[in-house]
């Protein structure tokens, strides 16, 4: 439990990230990103390849300090993350590889999220034996088995079939649901951002910031075909505005 009075908010401020070019200039990747999110919200990152959406969430969770700004979160947030690849370790069964990041998981707790990912079948089965949209899940499987205060997804469906990716979201919008955590979701896919985000930040071309956002109001299990085409166009209108295609 949270202790009362300690602020539950996610803040950002990015001001400026840069690489070093292999001609020796420096490559501007972010400018100016500047965002909050409350406790149990879901932010969705949206625009073209290469405006540093993984800089940034890479930034955000502690792996890249080599920016200038602030990253304010919760005292003693636990992190989850799911980068675009499962990264799995091949030698450990896939039960293994989620006892692995949380040792002191219940088998209750184990269990049940296994039950939501339908995984419980492949529990003694290794990486090598799982398809891509398993090892996706056994992914998002450790990522919500450290309970963290803060989850981070990479574009976990990425390159799966329009059926397995529905699929897998579904089931990913019932974990947010189960248990609300603040989430940071990059994706290319606009019914994904729809579907599963509170709030969809449309980003530039790099270097990368926030030109938008669009607050959904309505709840994830309450949106129908007709909610999710409505704001699907409302993005897409302030994209073309915006010239912040993704691609």
């Amino acid at each position: 439990m949270r202790p009362a009075g300690v602020s539950a908010l996610l803040e950002v401020d990015i001001e400026r990230k840069a690489w070093a070019a292999s001609a020796g200039d420096r490559l501007q990747v972010l400018e100016n990103v500047r965002f909050t999110l409350r406790h149990g919200e879901v932010g969705v990152f949206f625009g073209p390849s290469g405006c540093g959406k993984t800089t940034m969430l890479r930034i955000i969770a502690g792996l890249d300090p080599d920016y200038t700004g602030r990253v304010v979160r919760p005292p003693h947030a636990r992190i989850g993350m799911v980068f675009q690849e499962p990264r799995l370790l091949p030698w450990r069964s896939v039960d293994d590889n989620v006892r692995f990041v949380a040792p002191d998981i219940t088998e209750e707790r184990l269990s049940a999220l296994f039950a939501i990912l339908q995984l419980d079948r492949h529990r003694t089965h290794f990486p090598g034996e799982l398809s891509l949209g398993l090892a996706r899940r056994v992914a998002i499987a450790r990522a919500f088995a450290v309970e963290p205060d803060i989850l981070i997804l990479d574009e976990p469906l990425v390159s799966l079939d329009a059926r397995l990716s529905a699929h897998i979201r579904d089931e990913l919008a019932a974990l947010v649901d189960s248990r609300p955590v603040t989430t940071l979701l990059v994706t290319h896919s606009l019914d994904e951002a729809v579907r599963l985000g509170d709030r969809i930040f449309l980003m530039s071309a790099r270097p990368g910031r926030i030109v938008s956002e669009t607050f959904i109001p309505k709840p994830r299990a309450a949106r129908d075909a007709s909610d999710v085409a409505a704001i699907k166009r409302r993005v897409e209108h302030e994209a073309e505005r915006q010239g912040s295609v993704a691609t």
